[in-house]
């Protein structure tokens, strides 16, 4: 199987929510939530981020309309993430984010957590939620295209 690490971000204007997966490309975690100060500053965390984890790409939740389309502000979160994929030197993938964040709130809202008091859990968890989308389309997509095992001949 071959290994990934990709981070799973969350664009928002006053927060960054950081997701992370392991080695295998099975499970997506939520890491951290960056304040957001300056684009230099912003560039400065997500860049020891990426040298920690070995990131090979990023994936940014793209908020589609409700039909689909591209809007303002997923057109607004196109030019973040392909100026941010540039800084860093890295390829940016785009998921579907839409109800990403809704998710997150509902899932916090079962763990008794206090939405009031910790908006960067949310946004933690929203990021979880589009890398998980992310290697799971990845995962369905290799397995579609693996010819099946008796099919398979090593001669």
């Amino acid at each position: 199987m071959q290994k990934i690490s990709a981070l799973g971000l969350d664009l928002g204007s006053k927060r960054i929510g950081v997701a992370g997966c392991d080695g295998t490309g099975l499970i997506a975690t939520g890491i951290t939530t960056i304040e957001r100060t300056s684009f230099q500053q912003d560039i400065a965390q997500l860049r020891e981020l990426i040298e920690q984890r070995q990131v090979q790409v990023l994936v940014v939740g793209l908020p589609y309309s409700m039909d689909g389309t591209i809007g303002p502000q997923a057109t607004k979160i196109q030019k973040l993430a392909l100026k941010l994929a540039a800084a860093l030197d890295l390829p940016v993938e785009y998921e579907d984010e839409r109800l990403s964040s809704w998710e997150a709130e509902e899932l916090t809202k079962t763990k008794k957590r206090s939405l009031s008091t910790d908006k960067g859990l949310i946004d933690r968890k929203a990021a979880a939620l589009i890398l998980q989308r992310w290697l799971d389309s990845r995962r369905w997509l290799s397995q579609r295209n693996t010819p099946p095992a008796e099919n398979f001949s090593p001669h």
